[in-house]
C-alpha cells in the first residue's frame, strides 16, 4: 500500500502541520514560478531580482505572465497587499511588504495597503474593537517603515476608510452568494455576518484604481499562499464587474522558531516568533532556543551534517539576513556538510537581527508624521 500523504492544513484562518508546498500549489491550482518567468521579471525590473523571489520563497503565482505582457506593452499596474491587525508584527509579516516596496521602486507603481481591523474583530472574539484599531495603527507604522514612497502609497484602514470602500464593496457583494463563501472558508451557521461580508471589503481594493479611473488597471497581489482562497473568489467575479482579474504572487510561510509550519501571533506560543517589539535579550533567548535541523551531538553533526530545509534559523538567513547569494550558499553548504554548527550559525545571525530591528524602529519614527495622511477616507467620485 502507498504511504499516506503527510497531513497539513492551510487556510486564511489556520496553518498547521509540515507543509508540502509543491503539493499545496497543486491542490490550490496555482502556477509554478518558473525560471523563465523569473527571468522575465528580472528583465522588466532592470536586471535585478528580489532575494525573496530568487531564493524561492515566492514560488507560485496566478497570471504573472499576463501582467508582464500588459506591462511590456506599456500598460501600468498597481500593487496591493494587506494586514489583519491582531498583535505586533513579526519578521515573517514583513516579507510581503518588502517585496511590495521593491516592486513599487522598480516599476514606479502605486501601492495600496489594506488594514483589516474589522475582520480581525469579527474573526477573533478575544479582541476588542479598541484593540484591533490600536494594533492596526501600530502595524501600519511598521509596514510603512519598510520604505514605501509616500506619494505613491495609499492605505485603506477599513473602519476609517469605509466611506471610500463601501460604494465599490456594495457592487462586489452583489456578485457573491453565501454558498460560495461558505465553501471557500468553511463558514457555519454560527459565523457572524460581518465575517461573511468581509470578503467584499477585501476584494474592493483589487478593483479600486480601475473603478476610480474608469479604465482597466491590472493589479498584482503579493501574499502568503494561505490567502489564495480569498483572491480566488475575487478573480471569479472580476470579469462580471468589468475589471481585470488580479494577478497573485504567493510566498511560503516563514516557519516558527519552535518548528511550527508558520510564525504566529496567536495563543501562548510567544517563543514561536520574532516580534518587532522584542527587546535584545528576548531576541537572543528565542534564537538560542530555536528549532534547527541539527543532529543530537556535535560529533554526529560534524560527520553527517545537518538539514537546513527544516531549520528555522536557516529560514531566517534565506528570507533577508543573508545579504548576498554567495553568503547564503556558504551558510547552506556549511550546514549541510557539518562544518557550520547550529550554535555558530545562531551566534552569527544575532547581530544582523539586532541591526535590522534597530533600523526598523528608527524608520517607524520617521514615518509617524505622515502615516495618517496615507489613509483614504473618501470615494474617488460621487456615488
Amino acid at each position: 500500500m502507498p504511504e499516506p500523504k503527510p497531513s497539513f492544513v492551510v487556510t486564511p484562518y489556520e496553518v498547521k502541520g509540515r507543509i508540502d508546498y509543491a503539493r499545496l500549489r497543486e491542490e490550490f491550482g496555482t502556477q509554478e514560478l518558473t525560471d523563465d518567468l523569473k527571468a522575465r521579471l528580472r528583465r522588466a525590473a532592470g536586471g535585478a531580482l528580489h532575494p525573496l523571489i530568487d531564493r524561492g520563497i515566492y514560488y507560485s503565482h496566478r497570471d504573472l505572465g499576463w501582467l508582464l505582457d500588459r506591462y511590456e506593452h506599456g500598460e501600468p499596474f498597481f500593487v496591493y497587499s494587506g494586514r489583519g491587525p491582531s498583535g505586533p508584527l513579526h519578521v515573517s509579516h514583513l516579507l510581503q511588504f518588502e517585496l511590495c516596496r521593491w516592486l513599487q521602486e522598480k516599476f514606479h507603481v502605486p501601492m495600496y495597503i489594506q488594514i483589516t481591523d474589522d475582520e480581525k474583530f469579527w474573526a477573533r472574539s478575544g479582541l476588542s474593537r479598541e484593540e484591533t484599531v490600536r494594533w492596526g495603527e501600530e502595524n501600519l507604522l511598521d509596514i510603512l517603515a519598510v520604505g514605501f514612497d509616500p506619494a505613491r502609497t495609499h492605505v485603506f484602514f477599513d473602519s476609517k476608510s469605509i466611506a471610500a470602500l463601501y460604494p465599490l464593496a456594495i457592487r462586489v457583494a452583489q456578485k457573491i452568494n453565501f454558498s460560495t463563501v461558505k465553501a471557500a472558508f468553511g463558514f457555519t451557521p454560527s459565523t457572524n455576518i460581518g465575517l461573511v461580508f468581509y470578503t467584499a471589503l477585501q476584494t474592493a481594493p483589487s478593483f479600486y484604481p480601475s473603478w476610480a479611473d474608469g479604465r482597466s488597471v491590472p493589479c498584482l497581489i503579493p501574499c502568503g499562499i494561505d490567502q489564495d482562497p480569498h483572491f480566488r473568489l475575487t478573480r471569479d467575479i472580476a470579469e462580471g464587474l468589468g475589471y481585470p482579474k488580479p494577478a497573485l504572487l504567493h510566498s511560503q510561510m516563514l516557519p516558527g522558531l519552535l518548528g511550527d509550519a508558520a510564525m504566529s501571533t496567536t495563543g501562548s506560543r510567544e517563543e514561536n516568533a520574532l516580534f518587532l517589539t522584542d527587546d535584545r535579550a528576548t531576541v537572543e533567548r528565542k534564537v538560542r532556543n530555536a528549532f534547527t535541523g541539527g543532529r543530537a551531538t556535535v560529533e554526529e553533526q560534524r560527520r553527517l551534517g545537518a538539514t537546513p530545509e527544516i531549520c528555522s534559523i536557516w529560514a531566517l538567513w534565506r528570507s533577508r539576513f543573508a545579504e548576498t547569494d554567495e553568503q547564503f550558499r556558504a551558510i547552506t553548504d556549511g550546514c549541510r556538510s557539518g562544518s557550520l554548527l547550529c550554535g555558530e550559525c545562531k551566534q552569527a545571525i544575532l547581530p544582523r537581527i539586532h541591526a535590522f530591528f534597530d533600523q526598523q524602529r528608527a524608520a517607524r519614527e520617521k514615518v509617524r508624521p505622515w502615516a495618517e495622511s496615507t489613509i483614504v477616507t473618501r470615494p474617488p467620485h460621487p456615488t
